[in-house]
């Protein structure tokens, strides 16, 4: 989601709040335009329980990266309670059945070791053990995932994707956005006028053109980058500004995934 709020003492970020609904302010790809069904089949939906009662809503996004687990961001972890948990993947139209649709259980929460809750130190970053594995049914798929220290040129074109909401009057997608939105080297994203020191190198900072930008709802999805001849997932939505997201000089930021290959693998493996 990227979500404000106080608790996570990160005043000038989006940060981690309550779970989706229709009410609340819960925001997307802003910028972007409908995704192609069944493209950016690894995208995944992560979706809460908050009542115990049985209704799941959308909180974060979320990527497959092994058929038992999809990767999201540590922020997004509300509860360590892996049973108020769901996994949605193969979904494009969340308020409707497409049929392409699998809704699994999550059966075992890992959030890294060095997450603190602040978004300024890094490391957002969460595993979700799946109870049962996903299953090939043409609408799903495995991401690639970047070379261990990967970091992309500035400017190279990625893509995010997500389902928050598509403005800063609380517009809600239902079906899944994607936007093409420009990396922002670590040394430009680094400067005072941008993220200054909040801004690290296990970090990927995309967009701030003023125009496209992830916000609350799409946090934990993935920034999608073809390199090395294939789509890999190099980021996981984490953290923008307050208030409107698509602020100019105030990119998008993202979990760098290529910093953190050891303890994913050390995860899944």
């Amino acid at each position: 989601m990227i979500w404000l709020v106080a608790f996570l003492s990160c005043i000038g970020l989006i940060c981690a709040e309550t779970p989706f609904n229709h009410n609340v302010h819960n925001e997307r790809v802003i910028g972007g335009h409908d995704a192609k069904p069944n493209t950016w089949r690894w995208q995944a939906s992560l979706q809460y329980d908050s009542y115990n009662d049985g209704s799941y809503y959308h909180m974060c996004g979320g990527t497959i990266i092994d058929s038992f687990y999809v990767m999201t961001a540590a922020h997004c972890i509300l509860s360590m309670d892996a049973s108020q948990y769901r996994v949605a993947v193969g979904e494009y139209n969340l308020y409707e059945y497409d049929g392409s649709e699998q809704f699994i259980r999550v059966e075992m929460i890992s959030v890294h070791p060095g997450w603190t809750g602040d978004l300024a130190i890094g490391n957002d970053i969460a595993l979700l053990k799946l109870a049962n594995p996903v299953y090939d049914n043409g609408y799903v798929a495995i991401a690639n995932l970047p070379r261990p220290g990967e970091m992309l040129p500035h400017g190279f074109t990625c893509y995010i994707t997500g389902w928050g909401l598509m403005d800063y009057s609380g517009s809600v997608p239902a079906i899944l956005q994607v936007a093409p939105i420009p990396v922002v080297e670590h040394a430009v994203c680094s400067r005072h006028d941008w993220w200054g020191n909040i801004a690290l190198r296990t970090m990927v900072c995309a967009g701030g053109d003023g125009v496209i930008s992830g916000c609350q709802g799409d946090s934990g999805g993935p920034l999608n980058c073809f390199t090395d001849g294939a789509w890999r997932v190099h980021g996981v939505v984490s953290y923008g500004p307050s208030g409107m997201c698509n602020q100019v000089n105030r990119p998008t930021v993202f979990t760098r995934v290529s910093s953190f290959h050891d303890w994913i693998f050390s995860i899944t493996r």
